[in-house]
């Protein structure tokens, strides 16, 4: 039996106002061959299918799409679960109408964990699958009035823990072969690099658990959360797959990849990370105005045909007029879609840097909020629980 284990799809994302459909459809094409090339038995999704909680029917249509054309491939079964970016409501409202399908949806925890774990037998050979959503605080721990925000941080460490470890029991309690089995989640852990695409989705200090913190009933650690394939921990069992499509600038230096797992004799004997194509190119130049105009030639795109999209980082101490580079760029076959100056002043005021900006739609809340905690001389550094509370309240009105 195969397993690809694959998150954050973030359908719908859009790159500084730029809709990435064009290699998120590419993106499904080729998972979809790939599933075939492999021989793929089961997909898995840990979380972050859409971008918003409230997706384009665009978006809805690409994923509802690619689930029905995986009938004609060897996928016989799926499980998505919830990410924080996904709504609960949205992912599990057509659950019932997937399961004829042989697509397991668990958008959010429920009072039964036997909803979240599942028996799998595909040619003779099974997997146990825990299938944990993003699990939000409100979801496993009762809050208490007056609680200190050291309290409500370990009860939630707690609780995701002892939420883990009763998935671990239910699936203890069905695995009467002895077959592996797989845990799925979407969250934070200890060790993991960001990029700065996550600071959207925001990973705080609350509720981090480490590699050690997952029972060790557990075969493999299916996760979804950060945007790099990375092994958390030194545990080679409990991975990132990162996510398919390159979501910021930050995430040049890295490759995107799938995981695939071959199940045989009742063990996972073999666990394999697969590059994805990078279906449109991306370019970080540097220099003074002059530099990054020579290179301008340099900046080419791949067999896929899509238009590269450029940031351009200038080695300048105060505003420089960019007009030149966007006349000279006209002439060339790529989008500038970020312009910043390398060593900028250390502050710069809300209304200043409205200024510079063609929408406050541009800016997020979290560079709102540093902005302005900047400009009332307030330390967050001094100060992470206030951060974290503004996190911790943006991520809520966000899922609402």
């Amino acid at each position: 039996m195969k397993i690809l284990h694959t998150a954050d799809w973030h359908l719908g994302h859009r790159l500084h106002e730029h809709s990435q459909i064009e290699e998120q459809t590419l993106f499904l094409s080729w998972i979809e061959t790939y599933i075939i090339k492999e021989k793929v038995d089961v997909l898995l999704i840990s979380g972050d299918i859409f971008d918003t909680g409230s997706p384009s029917n665009q978006s809805l249509e690409m994923y509802y799409s690619f689930l029905v054309k995986l009938k004609n491939t060897t996928c016989k079964s799926v499980i998505v679960t919830g990410g924080n970016h996904d709504s609960p409501g949205t992912l599990n409202a057509p659950k019932h109408i997937l399961n004829a399908f042989s697509i397991k949806v668990v958008g959010k925890s429920t009072e039964n964990i036997e909803d979240e774990v599942f028996k799998i037998d595909i040619n003779g050979e099974e997997v146990i699958i825990a299938a944990v959503p993003y699990l939000r605080d409100g979801d496993i721990r009762r809050a208490v009035a007056g609680e200190s925000f050291e309290d409500l941080t370990d009860k939630y460490k707690t609780a995701l823990i002892n939420h883990y470890n009763a998935s671990a029991t239910q699936c203890e309690l069905i695995n009467t072969n002895n077959a592996p089995v797989i845990a799925m989640g979407h969250l934070f852990a200890v060790g993991g690099s960001i990029s700065e695409s996550e600071q959207n989705i925001y990973v705080g200090t609350l509720g981090h658990i480490g590699a050690e913190d997952f029972p060790t009933y557990f075969d493999y650690i299916a996760l979804g959360h950060l945007h790099r394939p990375q092994i958390i921990g030194g545990n080679d069992k409990v991975r990132y797959s990162g996510s398919p499509n390159i979501l910021s600038f930050s995430e040049l230096d890295y490759d995107k990849k799938v995981i695939v797992l071959t199940i045989e004799d009742n063990k996972i004997s073999h666990i394999k990370y697969d590059i994805i194509p990078c279906f449109r190119e991306f370019y970080r130049i540097n220099g003074t105005i002059e530099e990054c105009i020579r290179q301008f030639p340099n900046i080419i795109s791949n067999p896929y045909k899509l238009t590269p999209w450029v940031e351009i980082v200038l080695n300048e101490e105060n505003s420089v007029n960019t007009e030149s580079l966007k006349k000279v760029a006209k002439d060339y076959s790529f989008d500038i879609l970020k312009t910043s100056l390398k060593t900028q002043r250390r502050l710069k005021g809300i209304e200043e840097l409205l200024e510079d900006t063609k929408s406050i739609k541009e800016l997020l809340p979290t560079e709102v909020f540093k902005l302005k905690c900047e400009e009332f001389g307030y330390n967050l550094k001094e100060n992470p629980k206030v951060w974290d509370a503004f996190n911790e309240v943006l991520q809520s009105v966000k899922n609402q």
